[in-house]
């Protein structure tokens, strides 16, 4: 499960933007290529997220789905399939992955400590 070694990094990106304050939410953008499977990764975060001091934490994803321009027709797709990258139009295997590699913290919600403990 690379879900939780995932969810490390996600903490490491947030934590230094988080002193002296109070994480609501993390954002980030997930493509369909990153073999990631959703439910896991919001478990994992589940679990991260007491160890690293973001309690209420809640982590939304953005789910972005594979796209290519193949090569052969010009012709650009979205992939249905994560195990194939074969254009759906022409068959090509020659096409550029343009969407799906993603990865991405892309905003917090935060707000000050000292609010949040008043």
């Amino acid at each position: 499960m690379h879900e939780l070694s995932l969810c490390e990094a996600i903490a490491g990106v947030v934590r230094p933007h988080a002193v002296g304050h109070h994480v609501d939410i993390v954002r980030v953008r997930v493509g369909a290529l990153r073999q990631v499977v959703p439910e896991s990764l919001e478990f994992c975060w589940s679990l991260i997220r007491q160890y690293e001091s973001l309690p209420d934490a809640e982590l939304e994803l953005e789910l972005i789905a594979a796209e290519v321009v193949c090569r052969s027709c010009a012709q650009q797709s979205e992939i249905e399939s994560r195990w194939s990258l074969l254009c759906p139009v022409c068959g090509s295997a020659d096409v550029e992955v343009t969407h799906g590699n993603e990865f991405l913290v892309t905003s917090l919600e935060v707000h000050d400590k000292q609010a949040h403990d008043d």
